[in-house]
C-alpha cells in the first residue's frame, strides 16, 4: 500500500493535539505540522487513511487529502 498524506486544519491547539494523540496510536508513518496554529500533517499508509480522516473529523479537523 502506498502512503497518503491528510492535511488538516483545528479550530485550537487542542483539538490538533488531541488528534495528534489519537493518530500516533494508529501507528502512521509520520506525523507534523504547527500544532499551535491548528495545523497539521499526517502521512498514513493508505490501508488506515479512512479511519484517520474520520479520526480527525470527530474531533473537529477539517481535511484535505489526495483521497478526498
Amino acid at each position: 500500500m502506498s502512503p497518503v498524506e491528510i492535511n488538516a486544519s483545528f479550530h485550537n491547539e487542542q483539538e490538533a493535539q488531541e488528534a495528534l494523540h489519537k493518530l500516533q496510536a494508529l501507528r502512521v508513518v509520520e506525523v507534523g505540522g504547527l500544532n499551535e496554529s491548528g495545523l497539521l500533517t499526517a502521512t498514513v499508509d493508505e490501508s488506515v487513511a479512512d479511519r484517520a480522516m474520520r479520526l480527525i473529523e470527530q474531533v473537529g479537523g477539517s481535511i484535505s487529502s489526495d483521497l478526498m
